[in-house]
């Protein structure tokens, strides 16, 4: 049996594969691709299980192939989807296609020295396709009635009153395509997805045995969903990206240091590269110590290090340690905005802080953080307000600018969880 295979099997990864592909994956060093659709210039977490799959693959001797689809991301996938796409101009799609490659530099070793991964752009062949040599050549081998009765294209005909277009009915052949041309190329023979491209997948090993003669392989992965029924990945704010400048560091670490209790064992086996035996013990912690949150601390700690770098990390860290009371001037004031994004806010005008600066009495009723002067100087005699984390008592106390993180922000607090965040305009 392939140990990649069996690697998929005890992580849950293993969906189905196809007849065969388990003795083959056996005989020696494959080649396999996943596609990555360049809609955003950013992957985001719903793409790390197939991201994952093609590092296993890679650690199990064998050459992985990100397929970035600059030409079929101009189609549009229909699978999963009610309504048709917006189309993407060449230009977006190029760029999105570069910023896809960045990422997958931080999970694939693209100089090892045996089997070094590859990144394929499939606008290199369909950008250069003929329209009737395509027609003839690939589209006789499809049929129409096989196609219309397809999950993505029968839910399109029921859900949306447009039905499908040709443009986005045409993405199976695009993608079957790609499978030939990547077996003629790099000598693939195998392609992976979600189980919900196993009709994609199969297409494609079917044209490579009517086209080439040759035999080609198709494994799939489950699909992510958690314990509260949302899709995974999506959050209040939306996606979850890799890219920092999309979802920082901090929010990051905190989707994953947030995961149920649920969900976290799941996640580990899934993203995370530790051993079978570290995994059994965190979920042994789960299960015995939930409150410790060991488990997700784990997980966190190790995507967020793999995704963003050891300063991302730190960052992350430091950030989250800020929100349960710690040292707040350590911060870059971008930092500091995005851990209180969620907390009430006030701005004050910078020409209230020269000189003897803002009553910190006055600060407080304004924000809401008391009800008088009188409530504020009790909080203050009480040890119950902070200022950037740190206790404040004197009830004659005020708030100048080099109070303000890097001059921008200064974070209130009143007992333990209440935060309000003053910035200056």
């Amino acid at each position: 049996m392939s140990a990649f295979i069996e690697e998929l099997r005890w992580r849950g990864m293993l969906y189905a594969a196809t007849e065969g592909a388990a003795e083959h994956l056996s005989g020696g060093r494959r080649t396999a691709y996943i596609g990555f659709d360049p809609t955003a210039r950013s992957l985001h977490v719903g793409s790390l299980l197939p991201i994952m799959a093609l590092v296993h693959f890679q650690r199990a001797g064998h050459v992985p192939v990100g397929l970035v689809g600059g030409g079929t991301g101009l189609i549009g996938d229909p699978s999963g989807k009610t309504t048709e796409r917006q189309l993407l101009t060449k230009d977006e799609a190029g760029e999105n296609a570069w910023g896809i490659r960045q990422q997958l530099e931080h999970f694939l070793d693209f100089n090892a020295p045996a089997n070094p991964a590859l990144v394929r752009n499939n606008l290199d062949w369909l950008g250069e396709l003929p329209l009737v040599d395509f027609l003839r050549d690939i589209g006789k081998h499809f049929s129409v009635n096989q196609m219309l009765a397809r999950e993505s294209v029968k839910r399109r005909l029921e859900s949306d009153e447009a039905g499908i277009s040709f443009t986005e009915f045409s993405y199976a052949l695009l993608q079957a395509y790609d499978f030939l041309e990547l077996y003629r190329r790099e000598g693939c023979t195998i392609q992976m997805g979600g189980s919900d491209q196993w009709g994609n997948i199969t297409a494609g090993t079917d044209l490579v045995r009517r086209v080439a003669g040759g035999r080609a392989y198709g494994v799939v992965f489950p699909l992510v969903t958690n314990a509260s029924g949302t899709k995974f990945g999506k959050t209040e704010a939306g996606n979850v990206w890799l890219d920092a400048a999309m979802t920082s560091p901090y929010r990051f670490y905190q989707f994953w240091i947030n995961a149920d209790d649920r969900d976290v064992t799941t996640y580990l086996r899934f993203f995370s590269l530790r051993p079978r035996s570290e995994i059994e013990q965190l979920e042994e912690a789960v299960r015995l110590e939930p409150q410790s949150r060991t488990a997700q601390r784990a997980l966190a700690e190790e995507m967020t290090r793999r995704v963003h770098g050891e300063t991302g990390l730190q960052g992350a860290v430091r950030a989250t340690e800020v929100f349960f009371g710690g040292e707040i001037l350590g911060l870059a004031a971008d930092q500091v905005a995005d851990v209180f994004a969620d907390a009430p806010s006030t701005t004050v005008d910078t020409g209230r802080l020269a000189g003897e600066g803002l009553l910190l009495l006055d600060l407080l009723v304004e924000t809401g953080l008391a009800s008088s002067r009188g409530d504020a100087r009790r909080a203050l005699d009480g040890g119950g307000i902070y200022l950037n984390n740190r206790r404040v008592g004197d009830p004659s106390a005020s708030v100048r600018a080099d109070d303000f993180v890097e001059g921008r922000f200064l974070v209130l607090r009143k007992g333990k969880k209440s935060y309000h965040l003053v910035a200056v305009t």
